[in-house]
């Protein structure tokens, strides 16, 4: 059962990169870094807000990667990276994620799991599931995003 959560968790989150990318592509530097609304976030600060949940709650908590967070900056940098680095370091989270979800064994998908900013009382399956639901959550405003600008062309 351990292998089907594992590949389960990591095929999601495979699938949900793929969307950030397709959503990504037809936005210019501009549209990725600029939030049209008065409410919310732009795509890219999106990106980088998912990239530093996955590097922290999956990467330092599961894998001890020792990244440290700082969450205010990924909604707040006045100069960001570029598209393709943020895109970039994405990829490398999600890479981190897998890695973290494959590695785990039927007996350690139980263990508990503390860190700031999750409820107590969750053990690691219960984090993952919440790590992969956020993504799916922020995809969704990171479509309704891009097909504004697409409608502004």
């Amino acid at each position: 059962m351990s292998d089907v959560v594992s590949d389960g968790f990591a095929k999601a989150l495979d699938s949900y990169r793929a969307k950030v990318h397709q959503w990504a592509a037809p936005l210019d530097e501009h549209q990725f870094w600029s939030n049209p609304f008065t409410y919310g976030n732009s795509f890219g600060h999106l990106v980088l807000h998912l990239t530093g949940n996955l590097k922290f709650y999956m990467g330092t908590q599961l894998l001890n990667t020792g990244y440290i967070r700082n969450r205010n900056l990924e909604f707040t940098d006045a100069n960001p990276p570029t598209k393709a680095k943020t895109l970039e370091a994405f990829d490398e989270a999600v890479d981190i994620a897998i890695h973290a979800v494959t590695s785990q064994t039927a007996d350690q998908w139980l263990v508990s799991y503390q860190a700031a900013g999750m409820p107590d009382g969750m053990s690691r399956f219960d984090a993952v599931m919440q790590c992969t639901a956020h993504i799916f959550h922020h995809v969704g405003q990171m479509i309704y995003l891009q097909k504004h600008w697409a409608q502004q062309c």
